[in-house]
C-alpha cells in the first residue's frame, strides 16, 4: 500500500505547480482576444494609435505566454512521475487530449505567437491580422483539451474499465470531448480568462491615466477593457449558474460542500451566506441563512431538493458495500481471465467498483471488512468541505466585485470623464490581483470538491500516486516551489519592467514628446594627397 505522506506530499505538489501555472493562464487567455480585438480595429479604422495599442499589449502577452509555457512544461510530466498508478489506469483515455493540447501550444499556437511578434513589418495588415485571431483561437484551443482531460476526470465519459487489462479504454471520442462537465467548464474558465485580461488592460491603463502619460491609448485601452470585461463578467456569472447545475448531477458531493449542507431538509431549501462548517461533527457554526435561495439557485424551482451530506454518506455505504464483490472478482480474474463466475460477479458490481477500492484503504482484505471501516470510507467520500465552501465563495464574491467594477467603468468610461475619476481609477489599478485570485479559488473548488477521486467515482486518489520516498518527494515539492516562485518573480519583474517603460510613441498618435534619438554626426573624410585615386 502506498504511503498516505507519500500521497499527500505529491498532492501537494502538483497543487502547487497548477497553482503557480494557473496565473499565467488566465491572462493568456485573455489578453490574446483583446489584442485582437484592437488590432482590428487599428485595420478596420487605418488609425495607428491602435496599431500602437496592438503592439504594446503584445509585449506584456508575450512575457506572460513564454512564462506560461515554462510553467506548464513540468505539469504533463508529473502524471508520469508522480501519479504512476492513475496514467497507467486511465492513459488511454487522458493521454490523447493532453497529446493534442501539446500540438496546439507548442506547435500551432508558439508559431503563430512568432509570427505575431516579428511579423509586423513582414505581413500586410490583414495577413498579420488573421495570425493574431488565430493566436486566440489557438490558445483557447489549447485549454479546451486540457479541460477536456479534467472534464473526464470530474465526470468520466465515454470510456469503460477492462476486467482483463485492468485499465480503462476509450469507448467514445465523441463522448469524451462533448462531456458536460468538459464544455460547461471550459467556456466558464476560457471566459474567466477574459474577465483576467480586461482586469488587467484596465488596471494599468487606469495607472497611465493617473500619471497623465500615454494618455490617448491609456483611455481607448480602459474603454476597449471595460466593455469587454462587463460582457465577460455576465458571461462568467451565467456558466458558473450552469456548472452548478452539471455538478448538482455529476458531483453531489462537490455540491453539498459548497453549500455547507449537512442535513437533508425539505423544499424550499435555504441558502448558506456565511458558516463556519465543522467537518468532524458534520454542523455548521454560526450559519447565516437565506430562506428558499438554495432552491432557486440549484433546481432553479421552489420545489427542488439538493441531497446533503447524511444522505450522500449512506448512498456511499451501500456503493461500498456493492463494489467490494467487484474488487474481489477482479483479484480472481487477475489470476485466471477465464474465470466465467468471477467475470459474472464483476459485470453485476462494476458500477459500484471504484468504492470498491476506496474502503481498501482501511481493509486490504476485503474479505475481513468492517462495518466501522465501510463507515469510515463512507465519510472519506465527502471532500473537505470548509475549504470548498470558503473558495466558492471567495470566487463569487470576487466575481460579483469584477461586475459592478466594470459596470461602474463603463458608465464613466462612455461618457468620457472616466480620466476625471480619480478615485475609480485607482480602483482599477488595486483590481488587477483580484481576478488571479478568483481563478485560484475556483480552481480550489473543481479540485478539492473532487476528492477522494482521481477520476470521481472510479479510481480514488490514494490508489493513484507513484511508490516514491517520503525523502525524494519533500526534495522534490520544495525545488518546485523554489524554481516556480523564481518564475513568479522574473514575470512580476518584467511585466512591471515594461509597463514603467510603456508604449512607443512612433505611430501612436500621442500628443506627448517623441522620445529623443541621438544623432551620429558623420565622420569627416580625410582629403586625399594630390594624385591619389580614392577607391569606392
Amino acid at each position: 500500500m502506498i504511503n498516505g505522506t507519500v500521497v499527500d506530499l505529491s498532492r501537494i505538489q502538483f497543487a502547487a505547480t497548477a497553482l503557480y501555472h494557473f496565473l499565467f493562464v488566465p491572462l493568456t487567455l485573455g489578453l490574446s482576444f483583446l489584442l485582437a480585438a484592437m488590432e482590428t480595429v487599428y485595420v478596420t479604422t487605418g488609425k495607428p494609435i491602435y496599431k500602437q495599442m496592438a503592439m504594446f499589449w503584445s509585449r506584456l502577452f508575450m512575457i506572460n505566454f513564454a512564462l506560461g509555457v515554462a510553467t506548464g512544461l513540468t505539469m504533463e510530466f508529473q502524471f508520469g512521475t508522480n501519479w504512476s498508478f492513475y496514467s497507467s489506469f486511465v492513459g488511454d483515455i487522458f493521454g490523447a487530449p493532453l497529446a493534442i493540447e501539446g500540438l496546439m501550444a507548442f506547435f500551432m499556437e508558439s508559431t503563430f505567437v512568432g509570427l505575431m511578434v516579428f511579423g509586423w513589418q513582414r505581413l500586410s495588415k490583414g495577413q498579420h491580422l488573421a495570425v493574431t485571431w488565430l493566436v486566440a483561437l489557438g490558445s483557447n484551443l489549447s485549454a479546451l483539451w486540457i479541460l477536456v482531460a479534467n472534464g473526464f476526470m470530474q465526470n468520466p465519459k465515454g470510456a469503460a474499465f477492462d476486467p482483463i487489462t485492468m485499465r480503462m479504454h476509450l469507448t467514445s471520442f465523441q463522448q469524451l470531448i462533448f462531456s458536460p462537465d468538459a464544455q460547461s467548464k471550459f467556456v466558464h474558465t476560457s471566459i474567466a480568462g477574459y474577465v483576467t485580461g480586461a482586469v488587467f488592460v484596465a488596471g494599468v491603463s487606469a495607472f497611465y491615466m493617473l500619471r497623465k502619460r500615454h494618455m490617448d491609448l491609456a483611455k481607448r485601452s480602459f474603454r476597449i477593457a471595460v466593455l469587454f470585461g462587463v460582457l465577460a463578467t455576465i458571461g462568467v456569472v451565467t456558466l458558473g449558474d450552469a456548472l452548478g447545475f452539471v455538478d448538482a448531477k455529476a458531483q453531489p458531493t462537490k455540491l453539498a460542500a459548497m453549500e455547507g449542507l449537512w442535513r437533508s431538509e425539505p423544499a424550499p431549501m435555504p441558502f448558506n451566506v456565511i458558516a463556519i462548517p465543522e467537518q468532524s461533527e458534520q454542523r455548521n457554526i454560526d450559519a447565516v441563512q437565506v430562506p428558499a435561495v438554495l432552491s432557486l439557485l440549484v433546481t432553479h424551482s421552489l420545489t427542488g431538493t439538493v441531497p446533503a451530506i447524511d444522505t450522500l454518506e449512506k448512498r456511499a455505504e451501500q456503493r461500498i458495500e456493492n463494489g467490494i464483490p467487484a474488487v474481489e472478482a477482479l483479484k480472481a480474474l487477475s489470476h485466471d481471465p477465464q474465470d466465467a463466475s468471477a467475470m459474472a460477479q464483476f459485470d453485476a458490481h462494476k458500477a459500484d467498483l471504484g468504492y470498491g477500492f476506496l474502503v481498501q484503504r482501511y481493509a486490504p482484505h476485503l474479505s475481513e471488512v468492517t462495518p466501522s471501516e465501510i463507515q469510515k470510507a463512507a465519510k472519506d467520500s465527502i471532500p473537505p468541505v470548509a475549504a470548498v465552501f470558503w473558495s466558492f465563495r471567495a470566487m463569487v464574491g470576487m466575481g460579483l466585485l469584477m461586475l459592478a467594477f466594470f459596470v461602474l467603468a463603463t458608465l464613466y468610461s462612455l461618457r468620457d470623464r472616466i480620466q476625471k475619476k480619480t478615485w475609480i481609477l485607482k480602483v482599477a489599478v488595486w483590481m488587477i490581483p483580484v481576478p488571479f485570485l478568483a481563478d485560484e479559488a475556483g480552481w480550489l473548488v473543481a479540485e478539492l470538491g473532487r476528492q477522494p477521486w482521481t477520476v470521481y467515482g472510479v479510481l480514488p486518489t490514494w490508489m493513484s500516486a507513484s511508490t516514491h520516498s517520503v525523502g525524494y518527494m519533500a526534495f522534490s515539492l520544495i525545488g518546485f516551489v523554489a524554481l516556480y516562485s523564481v518564475f513568479i518573480a522574473v514575470e512580476m519583474y518584467l511585466m512591471v519592467r515594461a509597463i514603467r517603460l510603456g508604449p512607443p510613441e512612433h505611430g501612436g498618435g500621442d500628443a506627448e514628446r517623441p522620445l529623443s534619438r541621438p544623432t551620429l554626426a558623420p565622420r569627416p573624410v580625410p582629403a586625399a594627397p594630390y594624385g591619389t585615386k580614392l577607391e569606392g
